[in-house]
Parts: C-alpha cells; sequence; structure tokens
C-alpha cells in the first residue's frame, strides 16, 4: 500500500509575534504558584493580574493603548486577597468575572473610558469557604457562571439574581480544572484523586468518572464537543501526556500519546471551529498545535519556538481575529523574565490573504445568550447561536431540548437532601444595576428562582435558611422599638447577606454569626492574660538584675 500524507488546512500554521510598537511593556506579572492563565482578552480590552503588594486586583487596558504602560495605570480593586482567575463574559465585552483567595467571585462592569480606579463591583458572591481558584462562564445561557475552590467544591451560580443555584461536592480533594460541554449540559472536572469527572449541573452529582493521568502534577481537562474530552497530565514517570476521551465509552481512552519529559504543567487552548488545540507549557518557550479529527486521532501539525518562556497565555475570540491576514487564533503571550505582554498571531498561509476564506472561518459563536437563566435552570438546553465571521449576520437557529435528569428526578430528590444554603442580596443605595446583557422581566415571587433546586442539590453544611424580605420590613424602628407604618412581622432565622466583601476573617464569608464572637473574645481573653504574664517576667527580671548590681557594689567598696 503506498504512503499517504494526510492532508490539513492547517498544516502549515505559523506564529507572528508582534512588533515592539505593538507589545505591552512594563506589565508586572503576578508571581503567583496558581496554574491559570491570569488573563483575559476580548475585543475591546485586555485585562491582566499584575503582582501587587497587599489585596488583589487587576489592570484592565483597552486593547489599541499598546506600548508603556504606567505605573499609575487604572486599576479595578475590590478584592481583600490576591486574584486567582479572571473572565471576560460571552455576551458582553464589558462584563468581566474575577475569583480570588478572599473566597469570593465578583462581577465587574468596565466602562469603555475607564480613568480611575473601580472599586465598586456589579455582584458579589459568597459561598466559599476557601481560595476560588478557577470560575468558568456559561457558554450558552446568560448570567451562568461556575465557580471551583480549594474547599472541594463547585457552585453554579445565578448572577442575575446574585444566588446560588446548586453547591456540588462531590470531589475529596482539590480541583485542577472545570470545563463546560458545547450546550451547557455538562461540565468535566480533573481532581488531584486522579479522577476524571462528568457532572450534571443541575443534578449536582456525578454522572459518570474514569481514571485519568496517573502522574501526581496537575492535569487538565477541555470538552471538545458534547461527548468528547481532551485532557493533557502526567505519566507515573514525570513525562508530558495528552488523551482523548468519549464519555459514552469512559472506561478507557480513545487517543493517548506521550509528548516529552518537561515537568512544566501543560495549558490547552482548543480552538473548536477549525478543531484544533493549542498546547502551551508554564515555563515552556514554544504553543504546540494538533489537529482533532472525528475519529478522536490527535495529529501534531507544527510547534511555534521562540527564546522567552512564557507565564501563561490570554486568548481572544474568534470574532476577534482579523480576517484579512487570515489569522485563525490569536495569543496574548505573558512572559515569565520580562514584564511584557506580546501578541502571537496564529496565521494560515494563503496567496491572496486580504479575501475571505470560508474554509477556515466557518460560523462562530455570537455574542446572543441561546438561553436565559430561569430557562436553563427550568432543564432546557440549547446550541449556542452562531454568527458568520464574514459579515456577522446569524446563521442558525438552535433547537431547545430539555434535561432528561431533571424531568426524571424532579419529584423524588427533592426530599433526600439536606437543608441548603441561599442568599438574598441587600442592594446598596446608590449602587448601579447588576450585570445583565439584555432586559429580563422580574418576577413577582420573591423567592429565588433556584430555591427548589438549591433544597434538593446543595451539600453544604453551613447554611442560613431563607426567607423573603419585603419591603414593610425594612421600615426603621423608633425608639419604643415599633415600626413606622407598617406592622411587625413574624421573626424568622434568617441572616441578612450585603454585597462587602469580607475584610477581617475570609472564612466566615461576610456572615457574622456566633462562633466568630466567641473567637473574638477568647482571643481578647488570651491576648490579656499573656500581657500579665509579660509584665511579671519583666519585673522579675529587673529585680534580679538590681539585686546583683548591689551586691558587685558591696564588694568592691
Amino acid at each position: 500500500m503506498p504512503f499517504r500524507i494526510r492532508t490539513s488546512k492547517f498544516r502549515h500554521v505559523y506564529g507572528n509575534p508582534a512588533k515592539k510598537e505593538e507589545c505591552y511593556e512594563n506589565v508586572k506579572i503576578t508571581k503567583s504558584t496558581h496554574d491559570s492563565n491570569f488573563c483575559a482578552v476580548n475585543p475591546k480590552f485586555l485585562c491582566v493580574v499584575p503582582d501587587t503588594g497587599g489585596g488583589g486586583s487587576f489592570i484592565c487596558l483597552p486593547l489599541k493603548q499598546t506600548g508603556r504602560v504606567e505605573f499609575s495605570v487604572p486599576r479595578v480593586c475590590g478584592h481583600s486577597g490576591a486574584v486567582l482567575d479572571i473572565k471576560w463574559s460571552p455576551f458582553s465585552d464589558n462584563i468581566i468575572a474575577s475569583s480570588s483567595e478572599d473566597s469570593t467571585v465578583k462581577i465587574w462592569q468596565i466602562p469603555d473610558n475607564l480613568n480611575k480606579n473601580l472599586s465598586e463591583w456589579q455582584v458579589d458572591l459568597h459561598g466559599h469557604h476557601r481560595r476560588v481558584g478557577y470560575i468558568e462562564w456559561h457558554p450558552t445561557a446568560e448570567n451562568i457562571i461556575l465557580s471551583a475552590g480549594f474547599d472541594h467544591k463547585c457552585i453554579l451560580w445565578n448572577v442575575e439574581q446574585a444566588e446560588p443555584i446548586s453547591v456540588i461536592s462531590e470531589h475529596p480533594d482539590s480541583i485542577y480544572s472545570i470545563s463546560w460541554n458545547t450546550d451547557g449540559s455538562l461540565f468535566c472536572t480533573t481532581c488531584k484523586d486522579k479522577q476524571i469527572r462528568v457532572l450534571d449541573p443541575r443534578i449536582g452529582s456525578v454522572a459518570m468518572e474514569c481514571q485519568g493521568h496517573d502522574g501526581n502534577r496537575s492535569s487538565k481537562s477541555v470538552f471538545v464537543d458534547n461527548n468528547r474530552i481532551f485532557t493533557c497530565g502526567m505519566t507515573r514517570s514525570s513525562s508530558r501526556e495528552l488523551a482523548v476521551w468519549d464519555i459514552r465509552k469512559f472506561n478507557k481512552s480513545l487517543f493517548n500519546n506521550t509528548i516529552d519529559t518537561s515537568n512544566g504543567i501543560l495549558l490547552p487552548y482548543y480552538d473548536r471551529d477549525n478543531r484544533v488545540m493549542y498546547l502551551a507549557g508554564k515555563g515552556d518557550s514554544n504553543i504546540r498545535y494538533y489537529e482533532i479529527d472525528d475519529q478522536s486521532n490527535c495529529y501534531f501539525l507544527n510547534a511555534f519556538m521562540s527564546s522567552y518562556p512564557q507565564r501563561s497565555l490570554g486568548v481572544m475570540p474568534k470574532r476577534g481575529c482579523d480576517t484579512s491576514r487570515c489569522e485563525v487564533m490569536r495569543f496574548y503571550k505573558l512572559h515569565s523574565g520580562k514584564d511584557v505582554i506580546e501578541p502571537i498571531s496564529m496565521i494560515v498561509p494563503r496567496k491572496v490573504s486580504s479575501q475571505f476564506h470560508s474554509d477556515i472561518y466557518p460560523n462562530t459563536s455570537s455574542m446572543l445568550p441561546s438561553l436565559t437563566a430561569d430557562e436553563w435552570i427550568a432543564g432546557q438546553n440549547r446550541e449556542p447561536v452562531m454568527v458568520s465571521m464574514m459579515d456577522g449576520h446569524v446563521t442558525n437557529c438552535p433547537k431547545t431540548t430539555s434535561s432528561t435528569a431533571i424531568q426524571n428526578q424532579q419529584n423524588d430528590i427533592i426530599h433526600q437532601a439536606p437543608t441548603i444554603t441561599t442568599y438574598k442580596t441587600v442592594n446598596k443605595q446608590g449602587m448601579p444595576p447588576r450585570a445583565s446583557t439584555i432586559d429580563v422581566p422580574r418576577r413577582t415571587d420573591k423567592r429565588p428562582a433556584s430555591l427548589q433546586n438549591l433544597k434538593r442539590l446543595s451539600t453544604n453544611e453551613d447554611y442560613v435558611s431563607y426567607s423573603a424580605v419585603s419591603e414593610a420590613s425594612e421600615n426603621h424602628t423608633n425608639k419604643n422599638g415599633m415600626t413606622n407604618g407598617h406592622k411587625e412581622e413574624k421573626k424568622v432565622t434568617k441572616r441578612g447577606w450585603s454585597p462587602v466583601s469580607p475584610t477581617k476573617d475570609a472564612m466566615t464569608n461576610g456572615f457574622t454569626g456566633s462562633e466568630p464572637e466567641k473567637k473574638r473574645e477568647i482571643t481578647a481573653q488570651t491576648n490579656v492574660q499573656k500581657r500579665e504574664i509579660t509584665t511579671k517576667t519583666k519585673t522579675k527580671k529587673r529585680e534580679i538584675v538590681v539585686r546583683q548590681l548591689i551586691h558587685v557594689l558591696l564588694i568592691k567598696f
């Protein structure tokens, strides 16, 4: 049989680094050892987490503001701990989410002309007990975000109502990565226990799991489509490898290949439109890219080589790529040795690059959400709305499917779960409205739409019982304890929550309970006792020194 070379449109893709005047200089990148991107890009802004002395902040620069970045550049500051991950909303170029070591997730609205520090967030989400390492927006539903913390929990949030939809405690150890599938009906995770899990976010349980990479280092996973997962990790002999899995046959990987013996963590970046996977090692100076076919085979295409190692990469969405240059992907490389952010364009060589080439620019995801948050919580699934890269018009009308898991288990599981944590936000006076890309009609019912889901899905131990707060109960009381103009309502076991970050004790998540007060009293008493002991010891030492001096003087004279 004659030897055949596999044909591919992306075999000769090459990386074109930007010129010096098109780079971002004097940006001191964070020195955190966390393995996230620390960079988020869209067609308007470039956000990066800098190295700060105290608290948590990140820089948000206009994309066209290249060159030297001044030290006094405006920052987005509001976290009491270091920022660990930032992600732009897929449906708005002005809304960004950030997670931090203060165990909170914050949603920000960035103005087009940011000329001073921004410290007013739109939504503040509390629920984790330890630092939040990873966040991911839902790919099709609006105002839905997933967070993974080092308390071994994944929390699904409704940003519009500022409340959790479900709290998933199915991981026995630290979570290394989270990724949604195409329609957002499932998400996958990799964990320190070397297991790859596929979870149903509405039920809050593991749909399927299998043994992943055998190495002890961090492994990453990305959903290729609705049924296949790409993972990269380490072997027992500390060799880096990649694998492709099918959740319908999850007992064994469909493809497995060893890359090299380097010890840097591989970070995957997937181009869903062209089915090309880019791998950038933390501390490496190259970017490898592979093409994944329908049979789940990964074919090595080429590698971009440079002289300087990378800290991580920021990825421009496909709608921000330049079609006149045949640019199929654009990375923003964070240099680990220099304070520079360098754009790198991945270009397909063509004879006439100024024309639009439909074979390398298929329809891509648009900024229009397929579902609202309430529709997705109710059990609907829908593929993303696609637009043409040539003129930007919508090319499809995705069908709506319902989640069978929600339909079959809604009635019989609701009585099995423990009491759930729910939070009701209290809006500050003069605070801007919450982040929402389109106007959604508000419900007349004061209860959260996700209350029933939360009661049956959550496994949070430290809970705050829910009760609706009406406008009548928020009136001020006079000196005699009577309300002005309204009758006094029944007392309910509720702790009000206001969108304020925990500054002193991040583990309490902003709640003022009885245990922290007892701890403060005990610490105050111990401090008083320590002071008394130190004063007594100091007086004794002084008496001994005086006696010794008197004894010496008597001997001499």
